[in-house]
């Protein structure tokens, strides 16, 4: 892509044609996505040290602790919203002006998904109405992250820096591994799937948790903590762009629907509630391809409301 209309579509000066043929390019691969990704990183960066030279000139004389930030103008890559908000520190105990400390926060709307490499080449998936705020780089003792929703790490080993998940309820400690994170805020869900390696679970602030094995994970049932194996697998091709239902029945189903796609489903036929069910479906496909398949299976019919975002089925 041309780096002049990248640049303009950064800083917001693109027509609305070049803003569409922008939105088209990333679309259509991921490779797209990271080339832009990394574009606006170095304008970032040149942004940052910028201010930082500024602020040495103007305040040589203060001996203070000053922040000052700059808010990104939110950006639409394809259907995932990125928005960075930098926070740069300054702290002057002896003249010198500390490192900036830059952080990102990436918002995957409902029905969509999205892939990242941090800075460690740590990668990470991120599933439908997920908050995740990372640092442009690490320079800490520690590499912290913060999750609010669903994400899939397969995290760079680094022995001397712990990879640190940060979430509402409980913090994931990792060294070097694979699993998967579903941490909705506002909701009573957490739950810990390892695959590979070894992950520590933390109560924010504790210096020790719980170790988990691979095959194992640790959900939240009634308040409680429960591990056990990790029994449907299927369930993290959400990555890959599918929702998994492995034996479910239909309440667990709606659960799961309501989340992914943000909106309400009201229950009005008790006879399928019984029902379970067993299949994929491609969440770009949408709610309503998914319940006219399980209408195959299961009668029952269901009436949208577009306005109020609610479905009812009966």
């Amino acid at each position: 892509m041309n780096q002049e209309l990248l640049l303009r579509y950064i800083k917001g000066d693109a027509t609305e044609t070049e803003k569409a043929a922008m939105a088209q390019w990333l679309d259509a691969n991921p490779e797209n996505m990271r080339e832009f990704l990394a574009f606006r990183k170095l304008y970032d960066i040149t942004l940052w040290q910028e201010e930082i030279k500024e602020t040495q000139i103007t305040n040589q004389a203060k001996k203070e602790f000053k922040v000052r930030k700059l808010v990104v103008e939110a950006l639409k890559i394809a259907a995932i919203f990125v928005v960075a908000l930098v926070g740069t520190h300054y702290l002057f105990p002896t003249s010198k002006v500390s490192e900036p400390v830059a952080m990102q926060t990436i918002y995957v709307p409902a029905g969509q998904r999205a892939e990242l490499t941090l800075a460690d080449g740590t990668k990470v998936w991120l599933n439908a109405k997920t908050t995740f705020t990372f640092p442009t780089f690490f320079s800490a003792k520690s590499r912290n992250v913060t999750l609010d929703g669903e994400g899939y790490f397969a995290v760079t080993t680094d022995k001397k820096h712990p990879f640190i998940v940060k979430t509402q309820k409980y913090d994931v400690k990792v060294w070097g591994t694979q699993f998967n994170l579903m941490a909705y805020s506002g909701k009573p869900i957490f739950e810990t799937s390892l695959l590979e390696g070894s992950v520590e679970l933390l109560n924010p602030g504790g210096a020790k948790g719980v170790m988990i094995a691979p095959n194992e994970r640790i959900y939240l049932k009634n308040d409680r903590l429960v591990r056990a194996p990790i029994v449907n697998y299927n369930h993290f091709l959400w990555k890959e762009g599918l929702i998994s239902f492995d034996d479910e029945s239909f309440p667990e189903m709606v659960t799961k629907l309501e989340l992914y796609f943000d909106l309400k489903i009201n229950m009005n036929n008790n006879r399928i509630l019984k029902n379970r069910y067993t299949g994929k479906f491609r969440t770009k496909d949408g709610v309503e391809h998914i319940l006219k398949v399980l209408q195959l299976s299961n009668q029952f019919k269901f009436r949208i409301d577009d306005k109020l975002n609610i479905i009812t089925i009966e």
